[in-house]
Formats: C-alpha cells, sequence, structure tokens
C-alpha cells in the first residue's frame, strides 16, 4: 500500500501562488498514475489535474492555464504548482496514485486507490 503525504498548503490573497507536493512512500508498483483533487465544504470530490508515467497531463478546466502538475519519479514526488488563486479554489487538495502502466490518467476519483490525507488551500479576495 502507498503511503502519501501532502504538503505546501497554505492562505494566500486572490492572484497569489502556492506549490503542493505529495512525496509517496511504500509501493511496490513500477508504474503509477498521480493526481490531485480537492473537495470544498459540502462538495464532491473534483479532479483537478493528472499524470501519467509518460509525463501525460490532463487539467480539469477550472485549472487549465494556471495549475500545472509535474513529477519528479526518481523521488516519487507529484507536485502541483497553482498561480493566479481565486477564492473558489479554497479546498482540501488531495493526491492520490494507482499503479498504472498506460498513457492515459484520469481524473474520476473513483479509479484511484491510494489517497493522502490532504492540504488545505485558503484564497481570500
Amino acid at each position: 500500500q502507498v503511503q502519501l503525504m501532502e504538503s505546501g498548503g497554505g492562505s494566500v490573497q486572490g492572484g497569489g501562488s502556492l506549490r503542493l507536493s505529495c512525496a509517496a512512500s511504500g509501493g511496490t508498483a513500477t508504474y503509477y498514475c498521480r493526481a490531485w483533487f480537492r473537495q470544498a465544504p459540502g462538495e464532491g470530490r473534483e479532479g483537478v489535474a493528472s499524470i501519467s508515467i509518460y509525463d501525460d497531463t490532463l487539467y480539469a478546466d477550472s485549472a487549465k492555464g494556471r495549475f500545472t502538475i509535474s513529477q519528479d519519479k526518481s523521488k516519487a514526488t507529484l507536485y502541483l504548482q497553482m498561480t493566479s488563486l481565486k477564492p473558489e479554489d479554497t479546498a482540501m487538495y488531495y493526491c492520490a496514485v494507482r499503479p498504472w502502466s498506460g498513457p492515459d490518467c484520469p481524473t474520476r476519483a473513483d479509479w484511484y486507490n491510494s489517497w493522502g490525507q490532504g492540504t488545505q488551500v485558503t484564497v481570500s479576495s
């Protein structure tokens, strides 16, 4: 079972930037899909972005042009660079992984089988 630990959340003003990290440990698979999700109070978990072992990326419309997902495979670490943050980006952000060697990684929460505890991002206007 993979253990995931997110970090980098915090409180910022609108227009600001944050970089989230997700460190993985304990996994035995060689290849993974990795993704970021977020959940605001009272809402469902929303896929933000995903990345494959080939570095193919997929973004939610709300993240396109503002967020960048990346990974350091040697460190088993996933990143989410967030810029031009808006109050509606306020949420708990989670990373998730699933062993997968294919090129396409979905942003459906039910597809992933390992999750971190989350890191809070709060954007003020």
